[in-house]
């Protein structure tokens, strides 16, 4: 049996015992997260939250793409959310190559080029990453200057998180 297949047959077990689908849209904490998808992040109870308290945005780095950006805006003007979070974390894959040496890494692994992605964003430093990351967000016309962005950088072996100053 796949993966896939497994997770199918847990999904009909969870269906059985469904309560949460009066839950409303807008997030009931008014916070969005943008997070990295390592799968070692357990985001709603690292941050003590459960289902429905927060948008939770993820993809490999926790960057702010303009996917997570487009999310984020959709997030605080049609949805209400009121602090923005970013939350890296050590041991993090992103630290571990270059764009050059991935793209060479996946030319010769598949014998071919590819116009996209054009990058894959690594850095070498996390609280230089979040802080850029926090500036993409500020800087964006369509964010209210009001809105709290702060930066995290959570810690995998010991499940704390560090604020990084702005």
């Amino acid at each position: 049996m796949s993966v896939i297949d497994e997770v199918l047959k847990a999904n009909k077990k969870y269906a059985k015992n469904f309560s949460l689908g009066s839950l409303p849209m807008p997030p009931d904490r008014k916070l969005a997260v943008v997070t990295c998808m390592d799968a070692r992040l357990t985001v709603e109870q690292m941050l003590g939250l459960k289902t429905g308290d927060a948008h939770i945005i993820r993809n490999a780095g926790g960057l702010i793409t303009e996917g997570a950006l487009r999310s984020l805006i959709i997030s605080h003007h049609l949805l209400g959310t009121q602090e923005f979070m970013i939350i890296n974390h050590t041991d993090c894959g992103m630290l571990t190559f270059t764009d050059e040496e991935l793209r060479k890494k996946l030319q010769k692994k598949t014998g071919t080029a590819s116009v996209t992605p054009a990058y894959f964003h690594p850095f070498s430093s996390l609280e230089e990453n979040v802080l850029e990351q926090i500036q993409k967000i500020k800087s964006h016309p369509w964010v209210p200057k009001h809105i709290p962005v702060r930066g995290f950088i959570y810690d995998v072996k010991t499940g704390r998180l560090n604020e990084v100053s702005a």
